[in-house]
């Protein structure tokens, strides 16, 4: 009698915890609708043979620099990264210098105090803020996500049949796309019938279409000293495409890498297939039956 109530039990938990599950399935499902599906743009690093454009990776560092570093941290790269092959390839004395004009947290001194120096290439890129109770005390609240994996921790959905092409043509640029379209999806005024919560904009490619980030660029806030158009959708893509490489580094090396291991497995395919011909070539079967 008490096995029978004990599996009543546990099949009562499992319901309600199931139902519960696919209610928040649900609400999760009914919020990512609510957004547009971002563009899909063109990027140099897209499939097995594409690279990083250095040139736009150095610029997308000069958005990240004087735009998102005022709220936003990059605390897994160091500055020494910047001089890494693949990348935005600063020379080490320019990435010394770059490191040189951000004030880095050391210590403890003599005295047992903490204090500022300019950064070395050794050092990562310090955090805006103190601590995360700093940072939302000084933004009202909101709490700005760490940028340095933000490209492969952002997407969307593609939904069928498109994911079924993706994994043919290997594209795996979803998180750029999705940070190129939140950049971009700012509306003010909002479209008619939207009622925004108070410290919030609206964006179109946002999940709940209401965003407590204001919006961050405008055309010409930024200059380009290499002829590059100084507008939000160029300052868009430099920046989506500098955190992608901030995310994924070793991407060049590891694109290359792949087709050696690929080109060696169809040489040493190709030299056990002769070589099982070499070895039974004399050998006879007898015949079935």
């Amino acid at each position: 009698m008490n096995v029978h109530r004990s599996n009543a039990h546990r099949s009562i938990v499992l319901a309600v915890t199931l139902a519960g599950s696919l209610s928040v399935a649900g609400m999760h499902a009914a919020c990512a609708q609510e957004a547009e599906a971002p563009p899909r743009q063109h990027w140099s690093f897209h499939g097995p043979f594409g690279t990083y454009d250095t040139a736009q990776l150095q610029r997308g560092f000069k958005i990240y620099r004087e735009v998102c570093a005022t709220c936003h941290s990059l605390k897994l790269l160091a500055f020494r990264n910047l001089a890494d092959p693949g990348g935005p390839e600063f020379s080490e004395a320019q990435a010394a210098t770059i490191a040189s004009s951000f004030q880095v947290t050391d210590g403890p001194n003599d005295k047992g105090e903490m204090f500022q120096r300019p950064g070395k290439l050794a050092d990562h890129f310090p955090l805006p803020f103190p601590n995360d109770q700093a940072a939302r005390a000084a933004l009202g609240g909101g709490l700005p996500p760490d940028m340095s994996v933000l490209a492969k921790a952002r997407g969307y959905e593609a939904g069928f049949p498109w994911f079924i092409f993706d994994a043919f043509t290997q594209y795996q640029e979803d998180g750029p796309d999705y940070i190129h379209a939140i950049l971009n999806g700012y509306e003010d005024p909002p479209p008619a019938g939207v009622t925004l919560a108070p410290g919030t904009q609206y964006n179109k490619y946002f999940p709940g279409d209401a965003i407590a980030m204001p919006k961050p660029l405008s055309d010409g806030q930024v200059e380009y000293t290499d002829g590059a158009p100084a507008t939000v959708e160029q300052y868009s893509k430099d920046i989506s495409a500098f955190l992608m490489w901030a995310a994924e580094p070793k991407l060049d090396e590891r694109k290359r890498l792949g087709f050696q291991v690929f080109v060696f497995l169809l040489v040493l395919t190709g030299l056990l297939y002769f070589t099982k011909r070499r070895v039974w070539h004399d050998v006879h079967h007898p015949a079935a039956g």
